[in-house]
């Protein structure tokens, strides 16, 4: 008999994955408890060691430069490539274990599948009351009530057992309006992949195929390039024109097959003798599923509002990856491409509306079940944009929480919490487009700047924290919007309008969004990037304020810091000294705020 346990939190979030943790973590450190139910052993999603994707997002893996997702999914990238130069997938688990664990908030059941839950009617509206859980492992059932809830399942578990209306497979072009659209609405989705890393050896490594692999041969490998050894392939891809939920022991067997069949194929047709040396060193148990269900918010995401870029008044994250439509069948049809890209140059704000359940008034999603359309899926479905999502829906929770809200209607409701939510996102380092630093109780937005070392002083308090691009939209500009010192020691004062109380000093520094930063097993796409602190970041930084130095620190590695006083102290001019950076001849500072 199953240990039962009653538990209960203000926020309970089924899915570890990315849009999870982010999730879990922005809605603790703004105030609010956690329980973040996992069904692995590990957090990470696709993202983790059991399936190795690396997080793609807005720029396009680098083609957007400039485009990154900053905010929590940043503050992970950065400590991943400063601790795990050496790209080990176990020491990125741990990290986010570790982050989660680490938050006094969150507690973090793993190995536990949501399998029912219990809702009601407030003020006509369906509300979830509470979840049931399973773990297995430990023979543990959780009930966990809560105020709010979040799915971050990817399939969507917690949505259906509660009721949420949802979408699956290819709406027409007539549904929305979609000239990317199917003439016909059909069941099929993008399909599923299992990754493999190999190896290489100083000798030859033989490899003996099992009697049970699917076979292949070069014409299907036409539109399907087999560009090195270490890692492979995204578009080893198949189960799309099946259930991805229903059937996906299936869809793993058929993967593992192909997968191997393709290793067969490089190390035993003759074709690829370079291989000679390379061994497997690790294959995918389970498939890194691309699409299932998507819930219906109370606004579905389209072609259009991605196309056109639009940059709605509720936005609360946003997007930049092509249009990513696949073959549902994948390597089954190896005359077709793999994938048809639709790229455009803009980036596109998601509005809080696809997060909220349309008809659970208490349900949020993030990840690859918000509420998009099958076309408009094909682009918020990477990780990094879900991750975007994911920090949004935990901080509009933790705003709810603190409001005594109780439906997410309120957020629609009322425009003083839609700003609320967006100007704590701001805060916490996310960016929206076009929508600058309006915080009333930052000190630091009425201040005067100046700087005798390097050009740009007063763009730190101008509320944009990267460097923008004109073709992202005719919000957009070409400018840097930092201070920027080409010469080190540099300094700048920020001198207040009054004697003031101060508690906490912000700084935000350049990480390098020019360049992709994601930890992956693949040598082409890790070139492109630094495994290691960033060379732009200032490491070495000191703050006075009225001439007494208040802060020193060394050895940073992060974008954003925040430094809060052991004492609130008064003063009028705070003097910001940067010392120097890990590997760059110029310094840059986005960013301070006073509190």
């Amino acid at each position: 008999m199953p240990t039962q346990s009653r538990l209960k939190t203000d926020f309970c979030i089924a899915g570890g994955g990315m849009a999870g943790v982010c999730a879990a973590l922005s809605a603790a450190r703004n105030g609010a408890s956690v329980i973040l139910i996992q069904d692995r052993s590990v957090l990470g999603g696709n993202a983790s060691s059991e399936v190795r994707m690396h997080v793609v997002g807005a720029d396009c893996s680098g083609g957007k430069p400039g485009a990154r997702e900053s905010g929590v999914l940043e503050e992970l990238r950065l400590e991943d490539a400063y601790r795990n130069p050496q790209r080990s997938y176990s020491l990125w688990d741990l990290l986010l274990y570790e982050k989660v664990l680490l938050e006094d908030r969150i507690t973090l059941l793993l190995d536990t599948t949501v399998v029912g839950c219990e809702t009601e009617i407030v003020d006509g509206v369906t509300h979830i009351s509470s979840v049931q859980a399973h773990r297995e492992s430990t023979e543990d059932h959780f009930t966990v009530g809560a105020g709010w809830f979040a799915d971050c399942t990817g399939d969507g578990r917690l949505g259906f057992e509660a009721g949420a209306d949802f979408m699956q497979g290819r709406e027409d072009r007539d549904t929305f309006d979609e000239t990317l659209a199917r003439e016909t609405t059909d069941r099929q989705t993008l399909g599923s992949s299992i990754l493999f890393t190999a190896r290489h050896y100083p000798d030859p490594q033989p490899f003996v195929s099992p009697s049970w692999v699917r076979p292949f041969k070069a014409s299907d490998f036409v539109h399907r390039a087999i560009d090195g050894y270490e890692y492979g392939y995204w578009w080893s891809e198949w189960g799309g024109q099946l259930d991805t939920i229903r059937d996906n022991e299936k869809i793993r067997h058929e993967l593992l097959r192909i997968a191997l069949g393709i290793w067969s194929y490089i190390k035993n047709s003759g074709d690829h003798p370079d291989a000679a040396n390379w061994a497997l060193e690790w294959v995918g148990a389970i498939p890194g599923k691309r699409e299932s269900r998507r819930f219906i918010g109370r606004h579905i995401l389209t072609e259009s509002d991605i196309l056109k870029g639009r940059i709605p008044a509720d936005q609360v994250a946003y997007g930049g990856w092509a249009i990513d439509l696949h073959e549902p069948s994948g390597v089954d049809v190896p005359e077709k491409p793999p994938y048809t890209p639709t790229h455009f140059k803009n980036l596109f704000g998601i509005p809080v509306g696809c997060y909220c359940s349309h008809n659970i008034g208490n349900l949020f999603m993030a990840g690859r079940n918000i509420s998009a359309s099958h076309v408009g899926f094909a682009s918020t479905r990477v990780m990094g944009t879900c991750a975007a999502g994911g920090q949004a829906v935990g901080t509009a929770v933790a705003i709810l929480t603190a409001a005594d809200r109780h439906d997410h209607h309120a957020l629609e409701a009322s425009p003083n919490l839609i700003e609320a939510l967006q100007q704590r996102l701001l805060h916490d380092d996310a960016f929206l487009p076009g929508l600058p630093n309006r915080d009333t109780k930052d000190l630091a937005r009425n201040a005067t700047v100046t700087s005798d070392t390097g050009s740009g002083a007063d763009r730190v308090v101008d509320g944009i924290t990267r460097a923008l691009k004109a073709q992202w939209g005719p919000w957009s500009e070409d400018a840097a919007h930092c201070f920027e010192a080409t010469t080190l020691p540099a300094c700048l004062d920020l001198t207040l309008p009054k004697e003031s109380l101060i508690e906490t000093i912000e700084l935000t520094f350049d990480s390098g969004f020019e360049r992709p930063l994601a930890l992956t097993p693949s040598n082409w796409f890790t070139a492109r990037m630094t495994r290691g602190p960033q060379p732009e970041l200032v490491s070495h930084y000191r703050l006075r304020l009225d001439g007494q130095v208040i802060i020193e620190a060394s050895g940073n590695f992060l974008r954003k810091r925040v430094h809060r006083l052991s004492a609130p102290v008064r003063g009028s001019v705070i003097r910001i000294e940067l010392l120097a950076t890990h590997d760059s001849p110029v310094a840059r500072l986005f960013e301070i705020r006073v509190y």
